[in-house]
């Protein structure tokens, strides 16, 4: 069975949604890929045990300080591929940016490739489902593009400040902007 919960954000209203033991999915209201991960209806539960936690990791997050992400547990649904960027993503600290090429290039070795496309991180990098937890909006274009957050660009802008992240050589892309 799966639960859901809300959680009122300084982003916005954010649905969790939970196995009952780990963490499945977190997403903004309206993001993009919106509980594209759930399989079957979720149950309304604010308070089970898991949901606490989550809400007291989102609360030391928002205050600005830094929850570790293994304090939580993370079950988010996805292939290999995407287990493995999903991965790499929580690797990025806080207030620090990576490139989708950065990625890239580490998946290459994960896979044991030559070399890996950006565009194919990108797409793994946009259906994560478990949005500010494992921290996708720490990834940026190559020449410092706040591109592909399925949670909107200003948000993405919000949660870097958040995190202390040097905004200086960042911006906001104009369409058809490259990874």
């Amino acid at each position: 069975m799966l639960y859901k919960a809300t959680y009122f954000s300084p982003v916005g209203k954010i649905t969790l949604a939970s196995d009952g033991d780990n963490i499945i999915g977190l997403w903004l209201e309206g993001q993009k890929y919106y509980g594209g991960t759930l399989t079957e209806k979720c149950f309304t539960r604010e308070n089970i045990p898991i949901f606490l936690s989550a809400k007291a990791w989102l609360d030391k997050y928002f205050a600005g300080e830094r929850p570790l992400i293994e304090n939580l547990p993370l079950l988010p649904k996805g292939g290999e591929f995407r287990q493995n960027v999903w991965k790499l993503l929580c690797q990025i600290p806080y207030g620090e940016v990576v490139t989708y090429g950065d990625i890239a290039r580490k998946m290459a070795v994960v896979t044991g490739k030559p070399k890996m496309s950006a565009q194919a991180v990108g797409g793994a990098v946009g259906h994560n489902p478990i949005s500010i937890i494992i921290p996708c909006h720490r990834v940026v274009g190559t020449n410092g593009s706040l591109t592909g957050y399925a949670g909107g660009i200003d948000v993405k802008i919000k949660l870097l400040t958040l995190e202390g992240a040097d905004m200086k050589r960042l911006f906001i892309p104009k369409k058809g902007t490259a990874l």
